[in-house]
């Protein structure tokens, strides 16, 4: 096994997945800078959530999946078979393309995790309140919600619902979050608020994105990967990328000629 480079918080090395007889992925190698944003594009069926999903092998619940190379998160390889599922999982959280809250209070919207994750003898009230006041100042919803937090989250507007999921990860401290076009259930003002929302999240935690919006990507991503066919085409700065591309098929895709 490859040492990974500390550099980076995720180190994909020669990584190939199939769907039953079907590759979804060819060879995947990359690496993930920590403390910044990355996103992930490409036309429909080229890999992304496909991917995406296998940095917290969510994948496996979606069929027979097997896999080949090597996926390093945390110093280990997350294929390993030894590894927890529960434990990756908390270090690499998922937010989906629909808000997706639990039908329950705010407040236990956020506790969830700590609840699942820890004996429930040795949760403190004051440091479920704690953890509730942390999580939403970080989403900027504390001052929005702070005197609702019994209400129903599935009351809340579909932004302050995908807040919600964000700020439902966060008190599992996770390193890495993996975004599955999270915008794209939300309107312009509601884009632009969760769009703020990553950016200040990004010194604190490594953001990997999927998003279909071209724009979008551009705007606060710092690195970018282009996928097509289940294969990283081009992997570099965003800028880089949609202004002067290496490879004639990022070009062509950046121009609107397919996807």
């Amino acid at each position: 096994m490859s040492e990974p480079d500390p550099n980076y918080s995720v180190n994909v090395r020669d990584f190939s997945l199939w769907y039953g007889d079907f590759q979804a992925l060819k060879n995947v190698s990359l690496n993930l800078r920590d403390g910044i944003i990355t996103s992930l594009i490409g036309p429909s069926g080229c890999g992304k959530t496909t991917l995406l999903r296998s940095f917290n092998r969510i994948n496996e619940r979606y069929g027979n999946v097997t896999t080949s190379g090597e996926i390093t998160i945390l110093e280990k390889n997350i294929l390993d078979a030894d590894v927890s599922l529960p434990e990756l999982r908390k270090s690499v959280g998922m937010v989906f393309q629909r808000p997706n809250p639990l039908p329950v209070s705010i407040y236990e919207n956020i506790i969830f995790g700590l609840r699942i994750h820890s004996d429930r003898k040795d949760l403190r009230r004051s440091e479920m309140d704690e953890a509730v006041e942390t999580a939403l100042r970080q989403v900027r919803l504390w001052d929005d919600l702070k005197d609702k937090l019994k209400n129903h989250a599935t009351s809340l507007q579909l932004e302050q619902q995908q807040k919600l999921c964000i700020a439902r990860l966060l008190p599992l401290k996770p390193r890495i979050i993996l975004m599955d076009e999270p915008c794209s259930a939300l309107d312009v003002d509601g884009t632009r608020a969760v769009e703020e929302l990553m950016v200040s999240l990004a010194d604190d935690y490594t953001i990997l994105i999927v998003t279909h919006n071209m724009a979008q990507a551009r705007r606060v991503s710092q690195e970018c990967i282009f996928m097509l066919l289940g294969e990283i085409i081009e992997h570099d700065r965003t800028e880089q990328i949609f202004l002067s591309p290496r490879n004639q098929k990022t070009t062509e895709y950046i121009e609107g000629r397919y996807g």
